[in-house]
């Protein structure tokens, strides 16, 4: 089946794909080390006279073949789902909007974050101030020591 609008998002839908394929990857890798803890059988090699996959020296036994069935099998879903009309468009949408944004130059940033970094600091001081002035305040008015 051909891919639905396939010139349009392509940024979007390659992010989205990737980072989508990322996880299961980081998923099916962590379930590969846990099922044998559970189920010992699936730790032991297929093959007797290969334990590991020659080139790649990976463990060659039912968990890793299970990880990897679920892997290819999701990396599909995670492809048949952002290729459905709803999802597509979410993702062709959202890489035009971002083209029409005007992203600030190197210098609007370090002047805004500098502006940012003398606000909070003058917050800061107003607030500790305050906060000093209303505790001798209570203090006084309780009958503490001022």
């Amino acid at each position: 089946m051909a891919a639905y609008k396939q010139d349009q998002g392509r940024l979007a839908r390659m992010a989205s794909f990737w980072t989508l394929v990322a996880m299961a990857f980081y998923g099916c890798s962590s379930l590969r080390a846990e099922l044998p803890a559970y189920f010992e059988q699936l730790g032991q090699p297929l093959v007797s006279g290969m334990p590991e996959i020659p080139v790649l020296g990976v463990r060659l036994d039912a968990a890793f073949l299970i990880a990897a069935v679920l892997f290819v099998s999701g990396t599909w879903l995670i492809y048949r789902w952002l290729e459905t009309p709803k999802n597509a468009d979410l993702l062709i949408e959202t890489e035009n909007e971002l083209r029409k944004v005007t992203w600030p130059t190197m210098k609007e940033v370090v002047n805004a974050s500098i502006v940012v970094i003398i606000s909070v600091l003058f917050l800061m001081a107003f607030l500790a101030g305050a906060d000093i002035v209303l505790a001798r305040v209570a203090a006084v008015v309780l009958g503490g020591t001022s």
